[in-house]
């Protein structure tokens, strides 16, 4: 009997180490190369957003639901309630925490650390590029933020009213908490030794320009779900490395493939290499505030400025989309007839961009069919002839002042810009191209120090107005420079709101008066309709001005291992480690 016991016991003991030697607690993957900050309220970049998730625990969170389907759900908070109408139109949120939360130092985490973060987020002082994302508060913009710590509890919000993604912004990162002391130290989102979060995940090593290591936290409220003990973040803008790290089974995902082995990709991962649908819209954007016009025009003010926008929407149509998307890009993108991406709902229920433009001919600005192609492309002709000398024996302009375009490290953004710089060539517009790694060129291009820049941008949330209220003149992402500089000053934009029921009706504003105006317009609106009648409105202001160049919109193409069990990734660019498991 002894034997038999001894026996069965040894079997359990083999099975169990089994068990425990067919999964892997650490997980290696490579999104991008070194984030500028891992600072909640200062990222604005969809990479380092996937590191801050699993770093920090707002009210709400992204999640699964049990049939896949990604729902909002409260992480922090108890719950997420109804709000409270008040007589004045504002809506009142409470918000009660769950016990014992606290921060990965073990200090108490409470409703005054979200007041402050908010606060402090939405200041001018922080000067943060999400800043504008707290205008759905009343108050924003005084030092009166209507978000209060009514105890250590409870958390009471007044906003200026019932917005249908009030709870998606609830899950964004720049609504996370930070708390006071941490972030006095200015370095402190950049160094583990003084980084402190309330996520699944607390930071324990970051070897810059090499990886960022996140390991379990095992303070963090709901630790008994989290199943990947450590997750390895490689930094990385080369893709031609990514791949090869991939192949060799070094990194389990990988969020960047050479352009030039996708097709060969397709056909040797199947399984493994993803296309998925994604709310953004991949763009050029041009500097408002720089000329292309020759030296020697005679224009001046704002009329230069009208010459300027039709020259952009001329290079705009010179661009055919279709070869882009199907002969670089490769991965299964839509090619964009707006910048307001597809996959966002109007009024009617029926999709944004296919609402957008005033042609009877086709949906959004650009007509983007295959064979519209060659009729673009004699119509930004027409426009040029007007302002440039052109030369008909060999089909090119004289006096096109070379631009500059800039871009980040990448081989499907180097394409690109190569195939921009061959077309443009193609009819005498020279280009030169600039790269820059990643920070570098987010900084360059935040500080309008370029001409011509390769963009893209994928929505914070559910709603149009996430690709349209960051073109105000105070937003952080607001690389256009509409609003800033010389351009603060012109003043030739018209809006007229009567229709809506407002007063508000301009002739020749600046961006300020006429852009600002009618954004905080579509925030406070109630009035469903309207609400989206205005947003068309302000992408047509936009696309008017010839700055923002759609070119496709976005797919999520990636490329992760059949080993990896429980990963997600939302539409909105997040990945999602911290439930995965991998097989060995």
């Amino acid at each position: 009997m002894k034997k038999l016991l001894a026996l069965v016991m040894t079997l359990a003991m083999l099975l169990s180490m089994t068990a425990f030697a067919s999964a892997q607690s650490s997980l290696s993957v490579s999104l991008a190369s070194e984030p500028d900050t891992l600072d909640p309220a200062l990222n604005s970049a969809v990479d380092g957003a996937t590191m801050i998730v699993h770093l920090f625990s707002g009210l709400a969170a992204w999640t699964q639901d049990a049939e896949g389907k990604f729902v909002i759900a409260p992480d922090a908070a108890v719950e997420l309630p109804e709000g409270v109408a008040n007589e004045d139109g504002t809506v009142t949120f409470t918000y009660t925490l769950k016990d014992g939360l606290v921060w990965s130092d073990g200090q108490p985490l409470t409703a005054k650390d979200f007041e402050f973060a908010w606060k402090r987020a939405a200041s001018a002082e922080l000067g943060a590029d999400y800043g504008y994302m707290f205008e759905l508060i009343k108050g924003y913009g005084t030092p009166d933020l209507a978000v209060t710590a009514k105890d250590d509890k409870t958390l009471e919000v007044t906003t200026i009213n019932a917005a249908s993604y009030w709870n998606e912004l609830l899950a964004f990162p720049t609504y996370f908490p930070v708390r006071e002391d941490v972030v006095g130290n200015e370095a402190w989102a950049t160094d583990p030794a003084t980084y402190v979060g309330n996520g699944a995940y607390v930071m324990t090593g970051w070897e810059h320009n090499s990886v960022i290591t996140l390991t379990k936290n095992e303070k963090y409220h709901n630790a008994d779900k989290v199943t990947m003990d450590e997750i390895k973040f490689y930094l990385s803008d080369d893709s031609n490395n990514m791949l090869a790290n991939f192949k060799n089974g070094t990194w389990l995902l990988i969020d960047d493939v050479p352009t030039s082995e996708i097709a060969n990709l397709k056909t040797e991962y199947p399984n493994e290499f993803v296309i998925a649908g994604q709310l953004g819209t991949y763009y050029v954007n041009m500097n408002v505030n720089k000329n292309l016009l020759p030296a020697d025009t005679t224009l001046t003010g704002v009329e230069l400025e009208k010459a300027n926008a039709e020259v952009r929407q001329a290079l705009a149509l010179l661009i055919d989309r279709n070869y882009v998307v199907n002969d670089i890009a490769q991965g299964g993108q839509t090619p964009a007839s707006s910048f307001v991406a597809m996959g966002l709902t109007d009024a009617d229920g029926t999709e944004f961009y296919q609402n957008a433009g005033h042609s009877e001919e086709f949906d959004g600005y650009y007509n983007v069919a295959e064979d519209a192609y060659e009729g673009n492309f004699e119509a930004a002709m027409e426009i040029l002839k007007k302002y440039y000398t052109y030369d008909e024996a060999t089909g090119m302009f004289t006096n096109f002042p070379t631009m500059e375009y800039l871009y980040n490290t990448s081989e499907g953004h180097k394409a690109i810009a190569e195939y921009l710089q061959s077309v443009f060539a193609g009819v005498g517009v020279g280009m030169n191209l600039t790269n820059q790694e990643w920070n570098t060129f987010l900084n360059t291009r935040k500080e309008g120090n370029y001409e011509v820049a390769r963009n893209g941008w994928i929505g914070d949330y559910n709603d149009p107005i996430s690709f349209l209220d960051m073109w105000t003149s105070g937003s952080g992402n607001n690389d256009v420079q509409f609003g800033k500089g010389a351009h603060a000053e012109l003043a030739m934009y018209n809006l007229d709101l009567t229709p809506f029921g407002l007063e508000t009706k301009v002739e020749n504003g600046t961006w300020a008066e006429t852009y600002d105006v009618l954004i905080s317009a579509v925030k406070a609106s109630t009035d469903n309709e309207a609400r989206f009648a205005m947003m068309h409105l302000a992408e047509d202001m936009l696309m008017e001005t010839g700055c923002l160049i759609p070119v496709y919109y976005y797919t999520d193409l990636y490329m992760i291992s059949e080993k990896v069990d429980g990963f997600y990734s939302i539409p909105l660019g997040y990945k999602y480690f911290m439930y995965t498991t991998v097989a060995q």
